[in-house]
């Protein structure tokens, strides 16, 4: 988008530079030379109204980085107090967490470098810890807090609230 702009940029200052040549050669404004300058002139104001708004983009963009930034590092902590009123080990976090963003038993065995029998056997005493029957319930307790405030320390109440 900036090197469109600086293009038009260019573009448009040739074509100012050759109607103001033609007003110089002619020496008085012509129907057709007022209609080349306004041209120009529309393209200018094209040119100013692009990079207002490639800005305003930027600058929105930039606030909605930092927004998700907060969020994530508000969400990570939420998890990890949620996991240590749970009583998770380290392990049973870490497998928690990979779970709550998505990722399959396989996956989460190959990112830990352990087996996905050792990812089940962490993933049963996670559920049983939060008091859930799986995965989806598992989730539904932190995107419910999102949307409805603090988790509560019984997290079947909780899900019996959310249906």
């Amino acid at each position: 988008m900036v090197a469109l702009i600086l293009f038009q940029t260019a573009c448009a200052a040739l074509f100012v530079a050759d109607v103001f040549n033609d007003i110089r050669e002619a020496g008085r404004f012509t129907v057709d030379l007022n209609m080349e300058l306004f041209a120009n002139l529309g393209l200018i104001a094209g040119i100013v109204v692009e990079a207002t708004v490639l800005w305003a983009l930027l600058r929105r963009q930039a606030r909605a980085d930092r927004t998700i930034g907060a969020a994530q590092g508000a969400m990570a902590e939420m998890m990890g107090a949620q996991f240590d009123q749970w009583g998770l080990t380290p392990a049973e976090a870490d497998v928690a967490a990979f779970t709550i963003k998505g990722f399959s038993v396989s996956e989460t065995a190959s990112f830990r470098g352990s087996s996905e029998a050792t990812v089940k056997s962490h993933l049963n005493s996670v559920y049983r810890k939060a008091g859930v029957s799986g995965r989806s319930q598992l989730v539904s307790i932190f995107v419910e807090e999102l949307f409805h405030g603090p988790i509560k320390a019984d997290a079947k109440a909780q899900q019996a609230r959310a249906i």
